[in-house]
């Protein structure tokens, strides 16, 4: 089944339609077994290095755990450490971690065509397991025809147990590690999305939304403190591409 239609120049186009995929268990393990080796590599070494330094931050492991169980979002993690002190900031601790996390928006909103007609005690559990490397490698099996969203869950899931086990390790381990960025652990997540936005390229119309989503997030991170500059980046990108895509 397929969707048509013509371009500035008049040429006829077609492109598959989006099908009402499914959700079950075949899908949860396809998911969780793809993924595993991807968990481990990209957001393993990432997780041993929040261990640390919460361990370094004066953080107890009981609170590690947790937070790392309940937030299971890194980057906001991060964040959090940074302002970590006595008193303890919470304003300005939400503040941050709502500019981080406000990208689940995004990436919540451009599963909505796959999910939607999905039950939500289905769909909302599998999206407390949103993770960002998980997010993209379903997406783009979603869009190469896979038909069960239960990919998304089984593949969150391997890895919050990644994130929370490595975690921990990392906590254990201390001081004996040092400075993380000293391994290079600061740059893995930063490659892993630059070799998936190269298998996400869909051809020459995508130059201009990515262009300007790298061009917004650039200049907002030069004028504005903290991590606002991802979520400006990819709402700018987000609405020059739906712009595109409508007309």
């Amino acid at each position: 089944m397929a969707e048509s239609g013509e371009n500035s120049r008049g040429r006829k186009l077609t492109r598959p339609a989006r099908t009402r995929i499914g959700f079950g268990f075949n899908g949860v393990r396809q998911g969780a077994r793809e993924l595993a080796v991807l968990a481990v590599t990209a957001v393993g070494p990432f997780a041993i290095a929040f261990g640390v330094a919460a361990q370094q931050g004066g953080m107890d492991a009981l609170g590690t755990g947790l937070m790392t169980a309940l937030v299971f979002a890194g980057a906001s993690q991060f964040a959090a450490l940074g302002l970590w002190q006595e008193p303890l900031p919470v304003f300005s601790i939400l503040l941050a971690t709502t500019a981080v996390n406000a990208r689940f928006l995004l990436m919540g909103a451009s599963l909505r065509p796959w999910m939607s007609h999905l039950p939500a005690w289905k769909v909302y559990p599998s999206l407390f397991f949103l993770a960002d490397p998980a997010w993209a490698k379903s997406l783009k099996r979603f869009e190469d025809g896979l038909e069960d969203a239960g990919y998304l869950l089984g593949g969150g899931l391997v890895f919050w147990v990644v994130w929370l086990v490595f975690t921990m390790a990392g906590y254990t381990l201390g001081g004996g590690i040092g400075d993380p960025a000293r391994w290079g652990i600061d740059v893995l997540m930063p490659a892993f999305f630059a070799v998936m936005l190269t298998g996400m390229w869909r051809g020459p119309g995508d130059v201009l939304p990515w262009g300007v989503a790298a061009a917004t997030a650039l200049t907002a991170a030069q004028l504005l403190p903290g991590m606002w500059f991802v979520v400006l980046g990819g709402i700018a990108g987000g609405l020059t591409g739906a712009l595109r895509d409508g007309r």
